[in-house]
């Protein structure tokens, strides 16, 4: 397959670039700025910011994943009107769109009515992150004609963990006792994503990959 991987040199996008480059399939690297010191290792990269592209920069791909990270309100619309922006240019086309997600969307109660984010104890400084990956999976929801999926991480989504190669995939709630079984390593997470579109699985659906053991 070749695979489009927005926000290249996250942690998250260059964890998945390399599972899906030890996997054979063709990688194409995109993010709004370069970092030489890790592009070299990438066969073909496209400098140039998400609300810039084009379908012509998509055409031929079979999926994009979309591993882009906003820290600070000033970008967050990456998040929302980003999403936008790549649904029209994926609209009417095969390619899958698979969206790196926050553990703070996962519910907590029956009714799915609150989520982790509305927990008393969740950090305060997280929270205007929680709130934007909410209106961006409300976004992906409203988009019947788009082949989406969101893959949230574990609570604890650990940039140096092993690669272990164990993990399963929940839906919807968070369904760990203590915070500290809600695990998955950077590198299983990126297998997990990779299983995923190699499986064709979970078309419009939110789902949680979960480590085994750590």
């Amino acid at each position: 397959m070749k695979i489009a991987v927005i926000g290249a040199f996250g942690k998250s996008g260059q964890a998945i670039i390399q599972e899906a480059k030890q996997r054979g399939h063709t990688v194409l690297a995109i993010a709004h700025r370069d970092h030489p010191e890790v592009s070299l290792a990438y066969d073909q990269l496209l400098i140039k910011d998400l609300f810039d592209l084009t379908r012509e920069d998509l055409a031929g791909v079979d999926a994009v994943i979309d591993a882009v990270s906003a820290w600070t309100p000033e970008t967050f619309a990456v998040h929302t009107t980003g999403i936008s922006h790549l649904a029209q240019l994926l609209t009417g086309t095969t390619t899958r769109y698979l969206k790196v997600g926050g553990a703070g969307t996962l519910y907590i109660n029956a009714e799915h009515t609150k989520m982790l984010k509305d927990r008393a104890d969740y950090p305060a400084d997280w929270l205007p992150l929680a709130d934007v990956l909410v209106a961006s999976l409300n976004r992906l929801r409203s988009y019947s004609n788009l082949a989406w999926t969101y893959v949230t991480p574990a609570f604890n989504y650990d940039a140096n963990g092993a690669k272990t190669g164990q993990y399963h995939v929940d839906g919807e709630d968070y369904l760990a006792t203590k915070d500290e079984d809600s695990y998955i390593s950077y590198a299983d997470y990126a297998t997990g994503m990779i299983d995923l579109l190699e499986n064709g699985h979970y078309i419009r659906q939110r789902i949680t990959l979960v480590g085994d053991h750590h």
